[in-house]
């Protein structure tokens, strides 16, 4: 498992040689046929590289070196900086999920019963699109599996199945 240092350093070079690249996520993501957001959680070890994946990757990035690639196939350690909510962009994400937090819950109980979405089972994508006034919108999209809860009978618990 890589360490907070070794994930600091490796996320910069990945950065650097996107930067060098000179593509967006989302020109990428569209040689690699992932999503833009998956990709940039690629190069900020978010995400792990599918080997199956990783010569489109190595075709839309050529620069990339081959122990890049090599790390990038690894279980990422999954984590943020917990400063990150002061960055404004995601500030605003967070407080638009927060303020349309209840609404968004109470739909999905609506359409698909007591449940969760999945954020596993799940894309992520960011679009920008013209208003009906002609300006820039932002459009972030999450599809994510619905996930229902299981009434908890005793029955159906395996631990306890076993034991008898």
């Amino acid at each position: 498992m890589e360490g907070e240092t070794s994930k600091s350093s490796i996320t910069k070079s990945l950065l650097a040689v996107k930067q060098q690249s000179g593509k967006s996520y989302s020109q990428i993501a569209e040689e690699t046929g992932l999503t833009n957001v998956y990709v940039a959680q690629l190069f900020r070890r978010q995400a792990q590289l599918n080997p199956d994946t990783s010569s489109k990757l190595q075709a839309a990035v050529p620069n990339i070196p081959v122990e890049l690639l090599h790390e990038m196939m690894k279980p990422p350690m999954r984590s943020y900086d917990p400063n990150l909510i002061q960055e404004p962009a995601v500030y605003r994400l967070n407080e638009a999920v927060m303020h349309f937090g209840e609404s968004i819950k109470e739909i999905i109980n609506e359409e698909f019963g007591d449940g969760i979405m999945s954020a596993i089972d799940f894309y992520c994508s960011v679009d920008k699109v013209k208003g009906v006034d002609g300006k820039d919108r932002v459009v972030v999209t999450f599809d994510g599996k619905y996930l229902p809860y299981s009434e908890q009978k005793s029955e159906h618990m395996v631990s306890r199945l076993q034991r008898q």
